[in-house]
């Protein structure tokens, strides 16, 4: 059973209870489709746990690994494991599969769906294609993407809210996927067909990338004889504010430092501090530091002398 209708555009200001209403009825019949995981790893586990706790239908789960099965069914009231991809695929409407994006293709391809099922991936990069064997026997296709780091499932029902989902899926199954995407507190991101690996690749500057960033200044702060704890605590707080800058003012207004203020004195002292410490090193502060004067220069806190400066004492002369 999929949605129909509802979702529709509507922006006068008579029509907000009506359209509340129907954004509820949206929530309420997603919630009421059996929904089937293949995979429970990380992200299966957690989006399992979190639909289920927010009273969506979560009927079974079918993995290679049976204990990762088991301990996503023992925590979700009418869960089943499923010794079969194709018994899973059999007893629910809707199935996810939470399975490594190389897999996807191969995983699909092993069941034989039936029309009218809905069958989506988890995957941010992984374009549809993918499921072209669901497609081929008349199911409906879709990508569900939450954007969150999946590292303790637990926490997942917690984390999830306020968070994105990232949907590309076409009718019933898009107002599906948006109901169950506001069951678990989430707003939803509609990505065009093809641009999964830009949208995948856009999110990881702020995903796994800062966690090298955070890798690479404890790199730098070895020479204090910190330990990583007492760094990672002193850091963290600078991270958040970060955060919460560019959460009020975007990252130009929200952006601050040496660079930015056109401190040439004080990046000086940067790249002779970090050229004696790893010639890498240094080339990847120069790197960030040029495409952070251009956001000096948006900002209106750079002159035309400071930037030109810095980006000659950063190796990139202005031509």
């Amino acid at each position: 059973m999929l949605l129909r209708g509802c979702l529709h555009e509507n922006r006068s200001v008579e029509a907000r209870p009506s359209r509340e209403r129907c954004y509820t009825a949206v929530m309420l019949q997603a919630a009421s489709i059996p929904i089937g995981f293949i995979g429970a790893g990380r992200v299966g586990t957690g989006l399992a746990w979190a639909l289920a706790q927010k009273g969506c239908r979560v009927s079974g789960v079918a993995s290679r690994r049976e204990a990762a099965a088991c301990s996503l069914a023992q925590a979700v009231p009418g869960c089943r494991v499923h010794a079969s991809l194709q018994g899973l695929a059999d007893a629910a409407d809707l199935v996810f599969l939470t399975v490594p994006d190389d897999a996807i293709a191969a995983v699909c391809a092993q069941v034989e769906w039936r029309a009218g099922q809905s069958v989506v991936h988890c995957s941010g990069a992984t374009e549809l294609e993918a499921l072209a064997g669901a497609a081929a026997r008349g199911a409906q296709i879709g990508g569900f993407h939450p954007l969150l780091m999946f590292t303790d499932p637990a926490s997942a029902p917690q984390a999830l809210p306020g968070c994105a989902v990232a949907i590309e899926a076409e009718g019933a199954l898009y107002q599906t996927l948006t109901g169950l995407a506001s069951s678990i507190g989430c707003h939803t991101l509609r990505v065009p067909p093809g641009t999964r690996a830009l949208y995948h690749a856009g999110a990881s500057y702020v995903a796994a990338f800062v966690n090298a960033l955070v890798k690479e200044a404890l790199g730098i702060w070895g020479p204090l004889g910190l330990s990583e704890s007492e760094a990672i605590r002193a850091l963290l707080p600078l991270l958040r504010g970060t955060a919460d800058s560019i959460e009020r003012q975007g990252p130009v207004r929200g952006m601050a430092g040496a660079i930015t203020r056109g401190d040439v004195g004080t990046v000086i002292k940067h790249v002779d501090a970090l050229g004696r410490l790893d010639a890498q090193t240094l080339e990847l502060y120069c790197q960030l530091a040029l495409r952070t004067v251009a956001i000096g220069i948006e900002r209106g806190s750079l002159s035309p002398e400071q930037a030109a400066a810095l980006r000659t004492l950063l190796g990139k002369p202005q031509p």
